[in-house]
């Protein structure tokens, strides 16, 4: 009986984060890094107060000796720069370092990255430093305002990655339900994609369609459509000066009052406005062109109403969640609840509730209930 040898894979023992640090170094491994660090932005969100990390990437290190070796010397220069509120960890597992400093003001984010740059020249080789891939990055940025096409600084939010990997499946559900609800959409409302063009033609000059820049998810810009309900010819300062007083809690009383005593947190009587955009737009059939915007991929059927560039710019660092976590949609918790009857943050919590708790069911009951807040015309102006 003859016998086969057959060779043994052999077994690739993976690296841990722990064999690059000593007894003496408090380094939190990966998870528990990145968990400090989203609770931190949390707590900088509310409380306004702005915090450093510093990341090290020692990727470029291929001789295992040499990146250990690096990473120790680097972390017992670390020891003596950071505080005992500050945290050290893993942001990558075994390849990039980081370093959370809390309720930093912007002088000390100066002073303290030129001490870490002078202390690491003073610890590493030159062939170390070369290699070694030092940034940092503060939250929120007061120097970089926040308007679409400057990148998002996902240092800060390595949940959000998580959150749809975890929900990848589903997302994909989403998106059929998305394109098949669209095109539904589309054709049941087919008369009225004639009908309504041929009455703005009819009642006022310019195009068929209002055409306008808007921001998607992770601040991505798009062209948003609607149905034009306004004369052709409008200055948007109007509207832009309305929308950063709403955003700054600064919106004046009349301007918010519909006639009835109730608080409206949207222009109301805007002469802008045609006769037939009035009606247009309290049926909410302006918005019917937004299936194609859903159909390209650039909306949901459900969803936060996505923003102008121009709120942007007056965002609380909280209020950028919403534009982050979740695609935006047609409609949404905020119409349903109250449309316009509701305040921006009020709005906003909104919005997050909804990217937080999100399920498919949840998108079919906020369909199901958006024909009734429209049949009631509550909100809208």
């Amino acid at each position: 009986m003859k016998t086969t040898l057959r060779r043994k894979k052999p077994v690739i023992t993976p690296l841990h984060s722990d064999m690059f640090c000593d007894d003496d170094s408090v380094c939190y491994i990966e998870e528990f890094f990145l968990e400090f660090l989203v609770f931190e932005r949390r707590r900088s969100e509310r409380s306004g107060r702005p915090f450093l990390v510093m990341t090290l990437d020692f990727i470029g290190l291929r001789d295992f000796e040499s990146k250990r070796e690096s990473v120790m010397w680097t972390m017992k220069t670390l020891s003596v720069l950071t505080r005992d509120t500050d945290i050290k960890g893993w942001y990558k597992d075994s390849a990039v370092l980081g370093v959370i400093f809390t309720e930093m003001n912007s002088l000390e984010t100066e002073t303290l990255q030129k001490k870490i740059y002078a202390s690491l020249h003073a610890s590493l080789t030159d062939e170390q430093l070369n290699v070694i891939r030092i940034s940092f990055h503060r939250f929120p940025d007061e120097g970089m305002p926040n308007k679409p096409g400057n990148p998002t600084d996902f240092t800060f939010y390595p949940d959000y990655p998580k959150h749809e990997r975890s929900r990848k499946n589903a997302l994909k559900m989403k998106r059929i339900i998305d394109v098949v609800g669209s095109i539904t959409g589309i054709v049941i409302f087919s008369p009225l994609f004639v009908l309504i063009p041929i009455l703005i033609k009819l009642t006022s000059r310019g195009t068929v369609f209002f055409r306008q820049e808007r921001v998607g998810q992770y601040e991505k810009n798009f062209m948003f459509l609607k149905f034009r309900s306004m004369y052709s010819g409008n200055n948007e300062d109007v509207h832009k000066e309305f929308v950063h007083n709403l955003i700054l809690k600064k919106t004046p009383c009349d301007a918010g009052d519909n006639g009835s005593g109730q608080k409206v947190f949207k222009i109301t009587n805007d002469k802008r406005v045609t006769p037939l955009g009035k009606i247009l737009r309290k049926t909410s059939m302006d918005e019917l062109p937004q299936f194609i915007n859903v159909l390209r991929g650039e909306m949901s059927l459900a969803g936060p109403r996505p923003p102008i560039p121009y709120e942007l710019e007056k965002y609380d660092s909280w209020h950028r969640r919403r534009v982050l976590e979740i695609k935006p949609g047609i409609t949404g918790l905020w119409q349903i609840m109250g449309r316009s009857s509701t305040s921006f943050d009020e709005m906003v919590r909104l919005d997050l509730q909804y990217a937080t708790n999100w399920s498919l069911w949840l998108d079919i009951k906020i369909l199901l209930k958006t024909p009734w807040s429209i049949f009631g015309g509550k909100g809208a102006y």
